[in-house]
């Protein structure tokens, strides 16, 4: 399983520290040639208390960096840069083991739980989403996460590659901010 989890996270070093190409995607990891008409109507993700992933949650290096993710559910928030994943990666298995839907509300946070909850808000106009924490990465210097691409599109950033965030992890049965 360690195999798996190692695989996983090299295909994320992949694609998450490439450059961006024009229209904000990176190499040919842009949107489908028709994507779905009812992007805007995708719902957020629903936080519910799950376990924790057995084995996505242990430390691991990539690019000679060393992390360590958290083993419990917690307040946390951070800002920084988001970019997002598209096709390339889409079907392809996460760090949990499940495939990875573009057109679901995901991310990939290099600590934050697997499986955990955030919501990731747009600091420029706004926007907010919820998003579940089932993949790990992005390993790109300043960049705090990865959103599946309906995700990033809901934010308004699809474009632009990257955006400026707010992200804060959601606990169920907690309010927020605690």
């Amino acid at each position: 399983m360690k195999k798996g989890l190692s695989i996983g996270v090299l295909l994320l070093v992949v694609g998450c520290g490439s450059a961006p190409r024009p229209g904000g995607y990176y190499k040919d990891d842009g949107p489908h040639e028709r994507p779905p008409a009812n992007l805007d109507r995708v719902a957020d993700a629903v936080p519910r208390a799950e376990p924790l992933h057995r084995f996505a949650n242990r430390p691991y290096k990539a690019l000679g960096r060393d992390y360590v993710p958290m083993t419990s559910l917690q307040p946390f928030r951070q800002r920084g840069l988001a970019s997002w994943y598209g096709k390339r990666y889409h079907g392809q298995k996460t760090s949990s083991g499940e495939p990875y839907d573009m057109y679901a509300m995901t991310a990939a946070h290099p600590t934050l739980p697997i499986p955990s909850y955030a919501r990731v808000t747009h600091v420029a106009n706004g926007r907010s989403v919820v998003v579940r924490i089932n993949d790990r990465g992005p390993f790109k210097s300043g960049r705090v996460i990865d959103l599946s691409y309906v995700a990033a599109y809901k934010l308004g950033y699809i474009q632009a590659g990257q955006a400026q965030v707010e992200v804060e992890a959601i606990v169920p049965g907690r309010s927020a901010g605690l």
